[in-house]
């Protein structure tokens, strides 16, 4: 399933839903309704997008593209991305094959937002500063790491020194909060009175959150995805994320407090927006949106462990590099 086109980014664009977070209340009388009353945001929603997380340097003083320029962005995205010209590249300078092809990836075809960048708060559409705690983690997390893989057991270590993308447990765009990225960018939502799920392809994993005002979980009961609680502000979800594990995102602690809104722009758009506010890692809060287009396919199940043989081979060949070094 590939990305919408252009021509559908920079309408959806055009019509100003994605330039700032989405005011409560702002939707007009055709916001399709349940049964119950409550807006309709149910359906497959996919979330791929070009547009960078953080604004590139180069476009720092540049808020927003032309659709000139967000065409032409797009186009320098998808060709950097190649996997397979750089497999090209790869093979001919080392002679290693790369294993996966172009046609696994699912990036997108496009920038989905006139702005330079999904965040859009702070201003310069960047993550703020690590806190000095968070600077010192980071550093040390790196000096353990030093010479190895993102995806590879430090030397001595065991299944829990690889991230929990590559174990199967949570995906690595799932969230909270769900970001765009490499493929299985669709999220599926299911609404009942006192209910929402958000069913997400990646790792096939289910978020169930109640909107009955029961209190989170209790602060010494941690989750790899937390404790969600969701209510209406107006017309917008607002789903609230708390007692993750530390680590569980961009170095965020358990301290990190997630706010999710779900707002029904148009019949095809769902805008997503998510504020993370962390004092132990982040030295303010920061906000990002993505628009979500309406996916008129199936949200298929994902195994990620059916044939999955990577973590005992990876552990089997750090034994064996272990064993030849102490000969």
């Amino acid at each position: 399933m590939r990305c919408r086109s252009f021509a559908m980014a920079a309408a959806v664009a055009a019509a100003g839903v994605l330039l700032v977070p989405v005011a409560a209340g702002a939707q007009t009388a055709e916001t399709p309704r349940t049964a119950w009353g409550a807006p309709d945001l149910q359906g497959v929603w996919d979330f791929r997008s070009l547009t960078p997380m953080e604004r590139p340097a180069e476009l720092a003083d540049q808020e927003v593209f032309t659709a000139e320029e967000a065409a032409s962005f797009s186009e320098e995205v998808i060709r950097e991305q190649s996997r397979d010209q750089a497999d090209i590249e790869a093979q001919a300078a080392t002679g290693r094959v790369v294993p996966y092809n172009d046609f696994w990836f699912d990036w997108g075809s496009s920038v989905t937002t006139e702005r330079t960048s999904l965040i859009v708060d702070p201003p310069d559409g960047r993550m703020p500063a690590l806190t000095a705690a968070a600077e010192r983690r980071r550093a040390a997390r790196e000096a353990a790491r030093a010479g190895v893989g993102r995806d590879e057991v430090a030397p001595g270590g065991w299944i829990d020194d690889l991230n929990p993308p590559v174990r199967c447990i949570t995906g690595f765009n799932q969230g909270p909060p769900m970001t765009p990225s490499a493929y299985n960018n669709n999220m599926q939502l299911f609404q009942t009175e006192d209910h929402v799920v958000i069913l997400n392809e990646m790792v096939h994993d289910a978020r169930i959150v109640p909107l009955d005002g029961r209190p989170q979980l209790a602060t010494d009961l941690r989750q790899w995805i937390g404790s969600s609680r969701g209510h209406w502000d107006g017309d917008t979800l607002v789903v609230e994320t708390v007692n993750r594990r530390d680590e569980s995102f961009r170095g965020a602690t358990r301290h990190l407090r997630l706010t999710e809104r779900f707002t029904r722009a148009d019949a095809d758009t769902l805008v997503y927006e998510a504020t993370l506010d962390d004092p132990t890692t982040w030295t303010r809060p920061w906000t990002f949106v993505v628009p979500m287009v309406r996916n008129a396919g199936e949200v298929y199940e994902y195994a990620c462990h059916e044939g999955n043989y990577y973590m005992a081979n990876m552990l089997r060949a750090q034994r064996a590099e272990e064993q030849a070094a102490a000969k």
